[in-house]
């Protein structure tokens, strides 16, 4: 578990609830890497929207930016690789008071945990799903990862990347995520709009972070970026238009879109699956009505 415990005593009526800020522990990332454009953006999206610290929980897989829950004040669960999603999604199921991030990085949710992503998002479980996407595995130094550009040199492909990079913002719109988003660490208050948003919308929200890491990527950099990137919303996009969406996501290289691409309602899984239609699980009996019954068929 990371972060710190919420508070011991129920706060009296009309108690101001403190909110999620920086932890005492600091972050461990290399000086300069576009993590802290991250966690900052989180810390100033939940700020904003007043959540107190202790109905927050952040939860993470396994890489540099799956350290992130350790940095700030809310509840944490620090998983394995690939793996954060489908924790989300139960401590969601279990609480539905709490306000559920996921965070992480390219490697770890579009690698192995790609599966995860592609079901979460398909359930729409109401939770928000950040990655900080630096096109590399920077925990283990460098290697390629599956949003890597084709040719990128790396330690694990010296001859240059022969694997199509994965899209996840046009994946992210044909699996069904109902908030799909981008942003760049190099705009933090932009990215912290787009987090809040996500967080504020009813169903799985995705904004996916370009996060440049400064010693193993020397390609997507924060300059290449800042050379590049363009907000939708000042070039007339319109976010309820899919078709539209999905044009604006295949945009990569001369042209880097970032902004809110795609936002729509349906009912969440929590809305339409049986067991949760009664409440949180944490809020019902323990045990299965008419277990007694449904055992007696196997005896």
């Amino acid at each position: 578990m990371a972060g710190t415990s919420a508070p011991s005593v129920v706060p009296a009526v009309g108690m101001q609830l403190p909110v999620v800020g920086k932890s005492d522990t600091k972050p461990t990332w290399c000086p300069g890497c576009g993590d802290f454009g991250v966690v900052a953006a989180v810390e100033m999206a939940l700020k904003r929207l007043k959540i107190p610290s202790h109905n927050v929980v952040i939860v993470s897989g396994i890489g540099c930016s799956s350290n992130l829950p350790h940095f700030l004040s809310a509840y944490g669960f620090h998983g394995i690789h690939g793996r954060s999603l489908p924790i989300a999604e139960g401590v969601r199921w279990s609480n539905h008071d709490l306000t559920v991030l996921a965070t992480g990085g390219d490697g770890d949710g579009f690698g192995i945990g790609a599966g995860h992503f592609i079901h979460t998002m398909r359930r729409n479980v109401d939770m928000t799903y950040v990655t900080m996407d630096n096109q590399v595995y920077g925990l283990t130094t460098g290697q390629a990862s599956p949003t890597s550009m084709m040719g990128q040199k790396t330690k694990s492909t010296p001859g240059g990347v022969i694997e199509n990079p994965l899209d996840p913002i046009s994946l992210a719109l044909a699996a069904g995520a109902t908030y799909v988003a981008r942003g760049f660490s190099g705009d933090v208050k932009h990215m912290a709009d787009l987090i809040a948003g996500g967080i504020q919308h009813k169903g799985f929200a995705f904004v996916d972070a370009l996060s440049p890491c400064v010693t193993y990527n020397k390609i997507n950099t924060f300059d290449w970026f800042r050379q590049r990137v363009y907000k939708l919303d000042s070039a007339g996009h319109d976010p309820t238009d899919l078709p539209q969406a999905f044009q604006r996501s295949l945009e990569w290289g001369e042209k880097v879109p970032i902004g809110l691409f795609y936002k729509t309602e349906k009912p969440t899984y929590e809305d339409l699956e049986e067991v949760l239609q009664a409440g949180p699980l944490s809020h019902q009996p323990a045990g299965m009505k008419g277990h007694e019954s449904v055992l007696d068929e196997f005896t």
